[in-house]
């Protein structure tokens, strides 16, 4: 017998996922969500091409509490996972209405009702083996809308008897709000209610214009306790290594080194290299990184009058998000509905599900009216969850041969997972605020068998002897931190492919070939080598412009990604092309994979060349595009991006998060190309590289 697809199986009634309409229409209700990655056409092929109809019957529903639970949205895994399932359940559909009109031909809008799929899938349903639009670039479903301006985000939503509702957030981490003055309630706006729990204060009322300058009437005028509770950032190290830690282990195999000085950390592996081996010790950092969404994040919710909830919101978990809010509120998770609508994506943990809590809290009120809540953007870049700085350290040794004999890699981070009921806690911002405050435990990180945090990616993808690859996550989050786009593999993988080029360096060898001689994998060689061809690799650059490699097979069990950075680094820092080749296996939408790959190529240089979060001790500074900078359209590089493989027999593997690291990489290694020295702390601003070839003089 054989095993259904385990998101099937955790939700085996099909009729969680699809629905027959008498007029031949088939509603779709997968569990994951359209952020703008062109998910929703993605799995509309496979379960047109399963179900044997045109795309045009299948209409794509959004992800609910009342459809199947697929979890979060995250990962680059909802076409490994959603999509198997589906197609599995779409095989189910199809098979009983066979069954009911004795044949393959037939029409599911005359079975329509005759048909019952309230009932489990079978795992041994045969699979169609032809395919009509799995592998094509079909047009995006959600597009339309887009394009001409419809309405269809969040922030659209106008319900009967809507009202609006405002937060005032804290001036700061820990502050403690002491008083809203009478004067104040006097002066609001008819219309407009105050509403306090503790420290958590906002306003609701049917004028939105009216309730914005109500709640920034109420921020000029609380009073609140404060004091310091953030680290230093200009020693963003030495707070990461502070501890305390937990040690996550992922190999360790440099036991089979040369006796010597017994040692277990990074310089016990270089300690008993062979004689004449040569060493390399080098560190890498990133800072916090803000998602840095383009619409701040926004939620809906009514409270009604039995106590039942109702909320919208851009989360990424619907399903984790409805157990966070009935879990926070002391609410069976039956009384929670969630339903997604869409929002400017963020690929990460934004403060999406935050902002559908604080409607919630608005709505609870004003019970039976429907409350939208906006966040500003001076509270979304600096209150929404950040990616986790991170550091890594990289002890290796070379060979007299010239190859890699020993690799030892410690890496320092704050978790990378803070999502509604992490933890076993909702996770939800304003719930620390309210008069019977939560208290939450410090971001953890996903488990192996989920692709790691912090550890994402530390180990290398070559076949490399000795290693030890060790990570530290600190157990306390003064900066609250999540899910950021590839987790911890864009400072992994950006450390760990720039000490590649410089072990190259070192053995004066070219760092394509390098690479390859320690790369059995044959499909992580053919990555690299469309890449370099492609990009025109070993030709004589023009001068101040450098060329620059990154790899990576993301989590080591999903995309093969290559990038050939060309960088010029004159007056500037610029990079002026990238050239990707990726291998995700079975490829459903061509244009859909391009699309990724090229977003978070073009979000990854934005990350290595310009972000980074300011703070100082009490409060986050970076909270306006001016202090928050990003990669401007003039900035935005040439993207070229090869398919490689697509193999039927391979399975179909994410690419959102396959580019971050080794874009990041090959844009450090190109620019050490141009420079002629390395900058090893991201940003790679022009006042970095300045510093260091001052300090290399």
């Amino acid at each position: 017998m054989t095993d259904l697809p385990k998101n099937l199986a955790a939700n085996p009634i099909l009729a969680r996922w699809i629905a027959v309409r008498a007029d031949g229409t088939i509603d779709v209700r997968a569990g994951k969500v359209e952020l703008g990655q062109g998910i929703l056409t993605a799995l509309a092929q496979i379960a047109s091409d399963e179900l044997g109809v045109d795309l045009a019957v299948i209409r794509m529903l959004p992800a609910a509490t009342t459809g199947p639970d697929e979890g979060v949205t995250a990962g680059s895994l909802s076409i490994m996972d959603s999509g198997a399932a589906l197609r599995v359940a779409a095989a189910n559909v199809r098979a009983r209405f066979a069954e009911a009109a004795g044949g393959d031909d037939f029409s599911y809008a005359e079975l329509a009702t005759l048909v019952d799929l309230e009932v489990r899938a079978d795992p041994d349903v045969p699979l169609r083996s032809d395919f009509t639009l799995v592998g094509r670039s079909v047009d995006r479903l959600d597009l339309p809308d887009k394009v001409f301006g419809r309405p269809r985000y969040i922030q659209d939503m106008r319900l009967p008897g809507q009202l609006f509702g405002r937060v005032v957030r804290p001036p700061s981490r820990g502050a403690r709000l002491i008083e809203v003055s009478g004067e104040v309630r006097a002066e609001l706006a008819g219309g407009v209610t105050l509403v306090r729990d503790g420290s958590f204060v906002g306003v609701v009322g049917v004028d939105e214009a009216a309730v914005g300058r109500a709640a920034e009437l109420v921020r000029r005028n609380a009073r609140w306790a404060e004091h310091d509770s953030l680290p230093d950032e200009d020693e963003l190290d030495k707070f990461l290594r502070s501890g305390p830690h937990e040690t996550i282990t992922v190999v360790d195999d440099s036991a089979a080194a040369p006796t010597g000085r017994t040692a277990g950390a990074a310089d016990g592996i270089a300690s008993r290299a062979p004689a004449g081996d040569r060493v390399l010790r080098a560190t890498y950092s990133r800072p916090f990184l803000a998602h840095a969404s383009m619409a701040p994040s926004c939620g809906v919710a009514v409270w009604h009058p039995d106590g039942r909830v109702d909320v919208w919101s851009h989360s990424q978990g619907v399903h984790p998000l409805g157990r966070a809010i009935a879990g926070a509120l002391g609410l069976e998770s039956s009384a929670v509905r969630v339903e997604h609508v869409e929002s400017a994506g963020c690929y990460g943990h934004n403060a999406a599900d935050d902002a559908a809590y604080d409607a919630v809290l608005l709505a609870r009120a004003v019970p039976g009216r429907p409350v939208q809540v906006l966040w500003s953007r001076q509270d979304e870049l600096s209150w929404a969850p950040f990616g986790s700085a991170m550091t890594a350290d990289v002890v290796a040794t070379l060979s007299a041969e010239g190859a890699i004999s020993s690799w030892s890699y410690d890496v320092f981070s704050q978790g990378h997972m803070a999502r509604p009921g992490y933890a076993g806690v909702p996770g939800l911002l304003s719930a620390t605020f309210l008069e019977d405050a939560a208290e939450y435990p410090a971001a953890v990180d996903p488990p192996a068998a989920n692709g790691y945090g912090s550890m994402r990616n530390a180990l290398p993808g070559y076949d490399l002897p000795r290693r030890r690859v060790v990570g530290h996550r600190l157990l306390r989050s003064p900066i609250r931190s999540s899910s950021m786009r590839a987790l911890g593999a864009f400072l992994n993988v950006f450390a760990i492919e720039s000490a590649m080029d410089e072990l190259a360096e070192v053995a004066g060898r070219d760092p394509l070939e390098f690479r390859l001689s320690h790369l059995g994998d044959p499909r992580g060689r053919r990555v690299l080598a469309a890449a370099a061809e492609e990009a025109g690799w070993g030709r004589p650059p023009a001068e101040g412009i450098g060329l620059g490699l990154g790899y990576a097979k993301y989590k080591g069990t999903g995309a093969y990604c290559a990038v050939v950075a060309e960088v010029e680094a004159e007056t500037d820092v610029r990079v002026r092309r990238l050239t990707v080749a990726v291998d995700v296996g079975r490829v459903v939408n061509p244009d859909g994979v391009r699309n990724q790959i090229e977003g978070g190529a073009v979000q990854s240089a934005s990350w290595t060349l310009t972000e980074r979060v300011r703070f100082d001790r009490r409060r986050v500074t970076s909270d306006t595009w001016e202090t928050y900078p990003i990669l401007r359209f003039s900035q935005v590089p040439r993207v070229d991006v090869t398919l490689v493989g697509g193999d039927a027999a391979e399975k179909s593997v994410g690419a959102g998060e396959a580019a971050q690291g080794p874009t990041a990489a090959a844009i450090g290694n190109a620019l050490a190309a141009a420079v002629g020295v390395r900058v090893r702390d991201l940003p790679l601003t022009r006042e970095a590289v300045v510093a260091a070839i001052e300090n290399a003089s």
